[in-house]
């Protein structure tokens, strides 16, 4: 068919029948030949994008009254065999290239993307029981170590530690007084046990002097006793001859003179005797005398030992003395414990930054009552790494030391370096709340994650170190040496 003029100056073509003609047109010569040297299906592929195209191309021109001649798009050339074998060998070489890298990439590394950056999260918590009045930090304020973030009210604390500090005064006083008790009855004990040794020493002399006279009093009673019978006879006898010579006398037989002698003798024995008998009333008196000496000193022995041993006592009270002040300096110890731990108390109504970091998680608000151990915010350190669980069958070489390349999600165009710090004593599964049991029913083989430390290359961080969070995602890639 042949081309007419058209409106508008274009050909047009009829949708509706571009499909027919398309199956209407004679094969070319090339395509015959083609067509000729490969298998039917593929003739019938090529057939059907030929078809394909000429439907395209036809239904992309305007519409055209019915009546008017169409012309026919001419059918595309297909590309000689030749052509063909170079692409596919170009294909070929490119996929073996890729492939010999890939293999070479995944021979000397191993990579996983179940890992994530983690760090040291300080939780900060009440360690007593208040109220908040002040609150001097935000979310996500740096803070620096030792600042102050949190002021809890003190006064009844400041009331607590007052309260210490007035009872370690009066453990103190207690201490002084008993040590001054010590010096008093020891000093009193001392001078007691002396003046009772003393008398002890003068009651045994009194004992024996009162004994010596005793016994000399006892011993002069027989011998004026015996002075007594014998003057006792001798006056019997002058009594016998006083009476002869009075009758002699009297009958004139004998003179006057010697009844004179007779009596004065006998007065004289008479005289004597009394004197004796009074002499042994002496004796007896002095034997009863020295008994009661002797009883006294032996009264006077016993009361002084009762001396000494009170002084003994005494003693011992200055030994009970020495422990009441031990245990006032206890109880001093005891108080000025109490003292600390009140200070320390107040000192915790001041709650300070643990380590330096940003603030995050703030939950205390000013009014807020506050229990101990409740936890106000945390704190997170500027120390980051990563763990990453790699299977169990990826770490056959991996150990500590081998470079690793980091891919951070937040940062996909820049890459990070580190390196392998450590890797786990034990698979994840093992430090989990409950770790799984083989040993009863099925058992299913699940290839075990091990989590390996890895920590950042500081060079590779610069500019990043405070985008870089706990809590993202990474994919890491170790270098097996």
């Amino acid at each position: 068919m042949e081309p007419s003029n058209f409106p508008n100056g274009a050909p047009q073509f009829d949708g509706r029948k571009a499909e027919t003609a398309a199956d209407q047109l004679p094969p070319s010569p090339s395509s015959a030949s083609i067509t000729s040297q490969s298998s039917a299906s593929t003739s019938q592929t090529r057939g059907r994008e030929t078809a394909t195209a000429t439907m395209q191309a036809t239904k992309a021109l305007p519409s055209t009254p019915p009546g008017t001649p169409y012309p026919v798009a001419p059918i595309p050339k297909r590309p000689p065999k030749r052509v063909l074998l170079v692409a596919l060998g170009v294909g070929a070489i490119a996929l073996t290239v890729a492939g010999v890298r890939w293999w070479q990439y995944a021979s000397t590394h191993q990579e996983t993307d179940d890992a994530y950056v983690t760090g040291h999260i300080h939780p900060v918590n009440s360690r007593v029981s208040g109220t908040v009045t002040q609150v001097l930090v935000d979310d996500n304020q740096r803070v620096a170590q030792g600042q102050l973030l949190v002021q809890l009210d003190p006064r009844d604390y400041e009331v607590a530690l007052q309260q210490a500090q007035a009872a370690l005064e009066a453990a103190r006083h207690q201490a002084d007084v008993a040590q001054t008790n010590i010096g008093v009855v020891a000093a009193n004990a001392q001078g007691q046990t002396t003046a009772a040794q003393g008398n002890i020493d003068a009651a045994a002399a009194s004992i024996s002097t009162s004994e010596a006279a005793l016994a000399e009093a006892r011993a002069g009673v027989p011998a004026a006793q015996a002075n007594l019978v014998q003057v006792e006879a001798n006056l019997v006898k002058a009594k016998l001859d006083y009476d002869r010579y009075i009758n002699l006398v009297r009958e004139g037989a004998s003179p006057q003179q010697q009844l004179d002698a007779a009596k004065a003798t006998y007065e004289a024995l008479l005289a004597q005797r009394n004197t004796l008998k009074e002499q042994i009333r002496q004796a007896q008196a002095q034997v009863v005398q020295a008994q009661k000496n002797v009883d006294n000193a032996q009264a006077k022995l016993a009361a002084t030992k009762g001396t000494l041993e009170q002084a003994n006592s005494v003693t011992k009270q200055t030994e009970a003395n020495r422990r009441q002040y031990q245990a006032a300096l206890a109880a001093i110890a005891q108080a000025q414990s109490q003292v600390k731990n009140a200070q320390l108390q107040l000192s915790y109504t001041r709650i300070t930054a643990p380590t330096a970091g940003l603030i995050g998680n703030k939950t205390a608000e000013v009014g807020q009552r506050l229990q101990s151990g409740q936890t106000l915010m945390a704190v997170v350190q500027d120390q980051e790494w990563i763990v990453a669980n790699f299977k169990e069958t990826q770490l056959g070489k991996m150990k500590p030391g081998q470079l690793v390349e980091i891919k951070i999600d937040s940062f996909p165009n820049h890459p990070f370096k580190g390196k392998v710090d450590s890797l786990s004593p034990a698979s994840g599964a093992k430090f989990a709340l409950l770790p799984p049991d083989n040993a009863t029913g099925n058992f299913t083989k699940i290839v075990q994650r091990v989590p390996v430390k890895v920590v950042f290359d500081p060079e590779s961080m610069k500019g990043y170190e405070s985008q870089i969070a706990p809590g993202m995602s990474v994919t890491v890639s170790v270098l097996l040496n």
